[in-house]
């Protein structure tokens, strides 16, 4: 295998794109070239990030024999619970088609991000008969690690800091280290998909009632949304906006405790990067929660009632989780960053992406 083709070029900081440049390193660190074209003619195979309306490139592609690999996440599916918005709703849906186009009629294999991705797919859109495999995400251990590591601004380059500047980035208060620090990260938590945020604000009161504790919220929240809950809150909460990627490490380690928000998560790589840095998670047991989180590096709890349709969950269940966690937290944070150093780093990743891809050559 000498060159792959990794499509669409997607540029974003998170997500695929964060994947994306991930993967090409690890390729060309391997001696493996590394293209963007569809129909560049010199490559071996295509390895497809999820989904693109460029079918005329992935037609040809098939044409010239050049095998394809859909790397799939999960399925939008929250716009057929709740009110999420017209153009949110319909960009879901058509996305879901086009995904499931694909897998159907161009992939000649799939890579799903977890078990329960996997699951999710073959149930609402039937098993296909291409070769398959289950890898989960994956990050920089030594970026993403437990050891706090503080770079003066001076040493900063010009595009870390105009990054920093442009997000309005501050790094977390430190006159609180009287309280026990719950941490939210999601990229988006606007319009519909804020029910995660409701949550983990019940959490945090909840524990606010027995121990000193604060809520920490990373990613992007509808500023009436925010004020509301300023207004009515019972407890300390900050709310710190869409933040560089490079900053993450060093909030993750500003916290005692990781509250994965989302219902149903196909494979967060906001979870991976907390056990990574050696911070415990917690969440309900949805999704693929339990597949990135054994009970040494956290706590997944029943949800206690149909979280396919968002209703009200155990959340007395969760606080009683999180306790246990915090008066046990170093044997956990020990615990989640030997479990990513054994299974979530980028190297492993990358490996099992090639020597699935070796079945197609």
């Amino acid at each position: 295998m000498k060159r792959i083709c990794i499509y669409p070029r997607v540029e974003s900081m998170g997500g695929v794109g964060s994947f994306r440049i991930k993967f090409a390193e690890g390729l060309k660190s391997r001696g493996i070239e590394v293209s963007y074209d569809l129909d560049d003619p010199h490559v071996d195979l295509i390895l497809l990030l999820a989904g693109t309306r460029n079918l005329a490139g992935l037609q040809r592609a098939r044409q010239r024999g050049v095998p394809i690999i859909q790397r799939l996440d999960g399925i939008n599916w929250v716009q057929r619970v709740r009110w999420t918005g017209f153009r949110y709703h319909i960009r879901a849906e058509y996305g879901n088609a086009a995904l499931a186009f694909i897998r159907r009629r161009f992939a000649d294999g799939v890579v799903y991000q977890s078990k329960f991705t996997q699951r999710w797919w073959e149930d609402w859109y039937k098993e296909t008969r291409v070769l398959k495999t289950v890898i989960h995400n994956a990050v920089d251990l030594d970026m993403y690690s437990p050891k706090l590591v503080i770079a003066s601004e001076a040493k900063q380059s010009p595009s870390v800091k105009a990054e920093t500047a442009a997000s309005g980035y501050r790094p977390p208060r430190s006159d609180k280290v009287d309280k026990h620090r719950i941490l939210l990260v999601e990229g988006s938590l606007a319009g519909g998909l804020d029910v995660g945020l409701r949550w983990g604000v019940e959490l945090a009161e909840t524990l606010a009632d027995i121990l000193p504790t604060e809520l920490l919220v990373v990613g992007r929240v509808d500023e009436h949304r925010k004020a509301e809950i300023l207004a009515n809150a019972k407890v300390d909460i900050q709310f710190l906006g869409v933040v560089p990627r490079k900053s993450i490490p060093d909030i993750d380690r500003s916290a005692q405790l990781y509250f994965s928000a989302e219902a149903n998560p196909p494979c967060p790589n906001a979870v991976i990067e907390a056990l990574a840095c050696g911070l415990p998670v917690l969440g309900f047991d949805t999704g693929s929660l339990a597949e990135l989180v054994p009970p040494s590096a956290g706590r997944t709890v029943a949800y206690g009632a149909n979280e396919w349709k968002l209703a009200q969950p155990d959340i007395p269940a969760l606080a009683e989780a999180a306790l246990e966690i915090l008066a046990n937290r170093a044997e956990f944070s020990a615990g989640a960053r030997k479990h990513a150093e054994e299974n979530l780093g980028l190297d492993l990743m990358v490996d099992k992406y090639l020597s699935f891809m070796e079945k197609f050559l």
